[in-house]
C-alpha cells in the first residue's frame, strides 16, 4: 500500500508525516507545527503479542481447531491494535498439539490477510513443572521431560512455525534440548518451573532468552533467597515477559521488572478466550465454572482468589502500566512493540523508520495515560480500530 501517514510521534510529540510505499516505510518527515494538526493523532508502532491462547468466545486451544478460528481471532487481534503475535499452544496431548499446528500454518497458507500477522506459534508446554503451583491450569496428565523427536514432529506439523517454546529446565536434559532449540532458530523461554537457580544459570547458557509471565506460574511460597524468579530477573540475558492487568502481579513487582528489565520488558496478553466477552459467568473447558468481574478479573467460581487466565488485551495493558505510574505512556507502548519484536527478530523492532513495514496505530490519549486506538496501519493498509 501506498500514501501518506500524518500524525505525532508517540514519544517526541513532534508532527510528522510517514511516507509508505509497497507497504513499507519510505521516509519519516518532522513537520513544523501548524493550527489544523491540533488534532492529528498520536502515532506508534504497531503492537507485538507474544502470548494470545484466544479472544472474544475464540480459542486456540478448543480442538478440533478451524482455520475460520485462527482468521477471525487474528484480525480482531488487529483491530484492537496487534500487527504481529503468537498462537499460543498450551500443554496437551501429541495429537492435538500437532493438529493445532497444523491448522495454524493452514491458515497462513489459505487466507493472505492474516499470514502477516502471526509472527510465529508459541509453544507453552508440555515441557513444564509436573509440581503444583509452577504448573499452573496446564493438564499434569500431558507433562512431560523435553522430547526433541517429539517437538520435531509438532514443528513439521506446523511448517516451521514455532517460533518460542516455553521450558522448564528442571528436567534432566533440558539444558540439552534447549541448546537444539537454540541452534535450530526456536527462541527458548522459561516458564512454569520449580527449577533450581543453577539449573536456571544452565538454561540461560545453552541459549534460553526470555522468561514467561515471570512471577506467575510459580509456588504460593517462596525460600527467601535463592529461588527461581530472582535468578531469573538478575539474568541480563532474558527477557522478562509480565502480564500487567492489575490481577496478576502488585504493582510493585511490575515496577520492579520494568527497572530490572529495562529494553527486555515485554508486556504479554496471555489472553484466553473470554477477553472481550462481557462480565458473567462462563465454563471453560479448563479451569471449569469461572466468573469474568466488570473489573475485568478471571477467577475460579467456586475460589474467587485463585486466578482463571488473563482477561486484558494489550493495549489495555499499556495504558494500566501508564495509568497506574509505573511507566510512561511511551515506554509502556515500547514494552509492547519494540521490545518483543527485537526479542523475535522482526524488522519492526526499529519502530517509525525508513525501511521497516508500515505496521502503526493511531490513538488519541488523556493526562491519566488512557489510550483509544483510533485507526490501525498493517503493511500500510488501514484497519478500521475496534471500539468495543
Amino acid at each position: 500500500m501506498n500514501g501518506v501517514i500524518s500524525g505525532r510521534h508517540y514519544r517526541t510529540g513532534l508532527p510528522l508525516e510517514v511516507h509508505v510505499n509497497g507497504g513499507v516505510i519510505e521516509a519519516v518527515h518532522t513537520l513544523a507545527e501548524s493550527p489544523h494538526m491540533a488534532d492529528w493523532p498520536w502515532l506508534a508502532p504497531g503492537l507485538v503479542d507474544l502470548q494470545v491462547n484466544g479472544g472474544w468466545g475464540l480459542d486456540f486451544n478448543t480442538l478440533p481447531l478451524a482455520p475460520e478460528t485462527v482468521a477471525g481471532l487474528s484480525r480482531r487481534l488487529l483491530a484492537r491494535g496487534v500487527t504481529s503475535y503468537c498462537p499460543t499452544l498450551i500443554t496437551n496431548g501429541p495429537d492435538h498439539l500437532a493438529q493445532a499446528a497444523s491448522v495454524i500454518a493452514e491458515a497462513m497458507r489459505t487466507q493472505p490477510d492474516i499470514a502477516g500477522l502471526i509472527a510465529g506459534i508459541h509453544l507453552e508446554g508440555p515441557f513444564l513443572s509436573p509440581e503444583d503451583g509452577p504448573r499452573g491450569a496446564h493438564p499434569l496428565e500431558h507433562i512431560c521431560p523435553p522430547d526433541w523427536e517429539a517437538f520435531c514432529r509438532w514443528q513439521e506439523a506446523a511448517e516451521g512455525l514455532i517460533r518460542i517454546i516455553t521450558v522448564s529446565p528442571e528436567w534432566p536434559g533440558a539444558a540439552a534440548f534447549i541448546s537444539r532449540c537454540t541452534a535450530s532458530g526456536v527462541r527458548v523461554s522459561i516458564g512454569h518451573t520449580a527449577a533450581s537457580p543453577e539449573q536456571i544459570r544452565q538454561a540461560v547458557a545453552s541459549g534460553a532468552v526470555m522468561s514467561t509471565h515471570l512471577g506467575n506460574g510459580t509456588h504460593l511460597t517462596l525460600p527467601r533467597h535463592p529461588h527461581y524468579l530472582w535468578e531469573q530477573l538478575a539474568a541480563d540475558e532474558l527477557y522478562g515477559c509480565m502480564i500487567a492487568d492489575g490481577c496478576h502481579l502488585p504493582d510493585a513487582l511490575l515496577k520492579v521488572i520494568l527497572r530490572v528489565k529495562q529494553r527486555r520488558a515485554i508486556l504479554v496478553s496471555d489472553a484466553v478466550s473470554l477477553s472481550g466477552m462481557a462480565p458473567g459467568a462462563y465454563r471453560l473447558h479448563i479451569g471449569g465454572d469461572v466468573v469474568l468481574t466488570p473489573e475485568g478479573r478471571l477467577h475460579l467460581a467456586g475460589h474467587p482468589q485463585l486466578l482463571a487466565g488473563s482477561a486484558m488485551m494489550l493495549a489495555d495493558q499499556v495504558a494500566y502500566l501508564a495509568r497506574a505510574g509505573l511507566a510512561p505512556l511511551e515506554e509502556a507502548l515500547d514494552c509492547a512493540s519494540l521490545h518483543p519484536a527485537r526479542l523475535l527478530g522482526l524488522p519492526q523492532a526499529a519502530g517509525l523508520t525508513a525501511g521497516r513495514p508500515a505496521d502503526l496505530i493511531g490513538f488519541r490519549k488523556d493526562s491519566g495515560g488512557d489510550l483509544e486506538i483510533q485507526v490501525v496501519w498493517k503493511n500500510g493498509r488501514i484497519i478500521a480500530a475496534d471500539k468495543d
